[in-house]
């Protein structure tokens, strides 16, 4: 059984979070320049076992699409094309950055280490990996 990997896309940065082998525990791995996101994923590929990435999907409360959803179809296309034995699924993200600010309160994360935008970025995608492995 191999790690579900989520991405939290960004235009700038894009937050990652990876499974354990056994689909258990989300955990948050890295935030990366956007632009390094698939040399990134090749070399995670290279040296963990991934069965499935799960891509955040930014919609609108009334489920339609956002300004970001464009994008994050983009990197939809470019992962299918960079590792297209790799399943995809998509998750959605609303609220995941307010809910990602309130955990790093409520676990007592310093106020300057919350406010650094990558720190969010991996905990959205911590949480849209849990979202993901509770359905």
């Amino acid at each position: 059984m191999g790690r579900l990997l989520a991405i939290d896309y960004g235009r700038k940065r894009t937050g990652i979070a990876v499974s354990d082998p056994l689909q258990i525990i989300a955990t948050g791995l890295t935030c990366v320049a956007t632009n390094e996101l698939i040399p990134f994923l090749k070399n995670y590929t290279a040296k963990e076992e991934v069965e499935q990435f799960v891509l955040g999907m930014p919609l609108n409360w009334d489920e339609s699409p956002t300004d970001a959803t464009p994008w994050v179809e983009k990197t939809a296309a470019e992962l299918k094309k960079h590792f297209p034995e790799i399943p995809l699924a998509f998750e959605d993200e609303r609220n995941t950055s307010k809910m990602a600010v309130e955990s790093m309160l409520r676990s007592g994360m310093k106020k300057k280490k919350r406010r650094k935008k990558e720190e969010v970025d991996v905990v959205s995608a911590t949480l849209i990996l849990q979202q993901y492995m509770q359905k």
